[in-house]
């Protein structure tokens, strides 16, 4: 590899279900709620928390790329085409699972790549690996017949996937860990993996939570009433912080926020060294009585607050200096994204995304990327490790041979500072068409789907930066890549 290269920067909390919720014959919860990150809360979390993977870009200046200036970004992505195609279900699932749902054709629900790796987790709680090389299956990632993945995390330090796993035989109540190599798994070699965070209770409303902004894992043992960081290099114990009356706590970079039980005009807050756990300050925050607190985040020194039906606050924690924007400016979005280089942060509402800084001003709105689902899960959403692109499933419509309109998601790849669309992939694009294998076909192409049936019902969205390729998953449970 030339060079140092900044990475995607994820931050991930999976959360226990109350015993036997969500999870069960029916497969309804096996897969949702990753990145659940709502816990006994006064607080809300984001409204699509429950199923929101939060991203957080930051990290080292990225070394030039060999593709050229910035002006070369849509070569990148012309004539992307609709290379390959692999299938997360299996006719003889029935021999090593016995939940009846994990043997159901269940829709994408999460994609991660790693050297060469596709991993595909389907909402049923069964994970595929495909080797993007071969472009065969290199095995599935449930090595007990009653284990439902809910989430995975790759971990760059130490180059392994994480799984975060429930089981049958405990009716699905606790989260269990999981590291392996991602050369064992190349192997098909899944043994050579390790459990983790064995002494700890995961149980609902425990979670765990991965960061790879600060490389820390954080979890939450309810039944101890304790949190835990521990080193995600090596995993590691660091350091325990006692429940009292802790709310919720929100990471940045180096940095970790304590929300406490709020009182009717303020809640109180702590901040804590990532490292070591020491307080760095202790303040309270005011509110308006009687109004609900829609979101408290923290970015480096500053603390975002907005209360129902209030004006959005900035808070310069360091200075003490307030900046207000206008409930009529600023209205509560479903999600945030926040971007460390640009010091800038996404917002998500009604399908549509805005930049902001930290003077509380727009920066961008986007010309033509309204997001085809509602719920704005990150799992359809991509951006770019030097932060200046976003790529996302978006609605669009196709028309069909007979001339009717058929609502057919489109690929679009946006600037983030700007928010023009440079680029798409769309059902609508001749150049894009392909010759499926049909039953009886002798052609080679190992692609069943046409590219309207590829993209409708997209459910999940990743790109692969070194190998700029594009992998959609869909409700079929199919994953499509797109490639030039």
């Amino acid at each position: 590899m030339d060079g140092p290269k900044r990475q995607l920067r994820v931050r991930l909390r999976v959360t226990a279900r109350r015993r036997g919720a969500g999870d069960g014959a029916d497969g309804s919860g096996a897969g949702a709620g990753a990145g659940g990150r709502k816990r006994r809360l006064d607080i809300p979390a984001l409204n699509s928390a429950v199923k929101l993977q939060r991203r957080e870009i930051g990290g080292r200046q990225l070394a030039a790329r060999g593709g050229g200036p910035a002006a070369a970004v849509p070569e990148r992505f012309r004539n992307m085409r609709l290379q390959e195609e692999f299938d997360t279900y299996d006719d003889d699932a029935h021999l090593f699972v016995k939940l009846q749902f994990l043997r159901r054709r269940s829709k994408i629900m999460e994609i991660v790549a790693a050297k060469d790796i596709i991993f595909a987790l389907a909402h049923s709680g069964l994970c595929a690996a495909f080797n993007r090389v071969t472009n065969k299956r290199i095995a599935f990632l449930n090595l007990s017949p009653d284990e439902v993945i809910r989430s995975l995390f790759y971990n760059k330090n130490n180059d392994s996937l994480i799984t975060v796993s429930v089981y049958a035989s405990d009716n699905f109540s606790t989260l269990k860990c999981r590291t392996t190599p991602i050369e064992y798994i190349r192997r098909n070699q899944l043994d050579a993996g390790f459990p983790l965070f064995e002494s700890e209770s995961l149980k609902w409303p425990g979670f765990v939570e991965f960061d790879d902004v600060n490389g820390k894992v954080l979890t939450y043992s309810a039944q101890d009433g304790i949190y835990k960081v521990f080193d995600l290099k090596n995993y590691s114990f660091l350091y325990s912080i006692p429940d009292e009356n802790v709310q919720e706590i929100k990471i940045s970079p180096g940095i970790m926020l304590l929300i406490y039980d709020r009182t009717p005009s303020y809640v109180p807050l702590k901040i804590l060294s990532i490292e070591d756990g020491k307080p760095l300050k202790f303040f309270k925050h005011l509110l308006h009585k009687n109004k609900k607190i829609d979101f408290i985040e923290q970015f480096n020194e500053k603390l975002l607050v907005k209360q129902e039906d209030e004006n959005f606050q900035i808070l310069d924690v360091r200075t003490s200096e307030l900046i207000e924007v206008s409930v009529s400016k600023f209205m509560t979005p479903s999600a945030f994204i926040f971007l460390y280089e640009n010091n800038l942060f996404l917002t998500f509402r009604n399908r549509t995304i805005a930049v902001w800084n930290f003077r509380g001003e727009l920066v961008t709105s986007f010309e033509d990327h309204l997001l085809w689902h509602h719920d704005c899960s990150t799992n359809n959403i991509y951006i770019t490790s030097d932060q200046d692109l976003i790529i996302s499933y978006c609605k669009s419509e196709a028309v069909a041979e007979d001339g009717t309109v058929t609502p057919i998601g489109s690929i679009n790849m946006s600037e983030i500072m700007t928010g023009k669309c440079i680029a798409k992939i769309s059902a609508s694009d001749p150049i894009l068409s392909v010759t499926p294998r049909r039953n009886g076909s002798k052609k080679r192409s190992s692609v069943w789907s046409t590219v309207p049936e590829a993209l409708e019902d997209v459910t999940a969205l990743f790109y692969d930066e070194d190998r700029n390729e594009i992998y959609t998953g869909n409700s079929q449970g199919l994953v499509h890549v797109w490639s030039n």
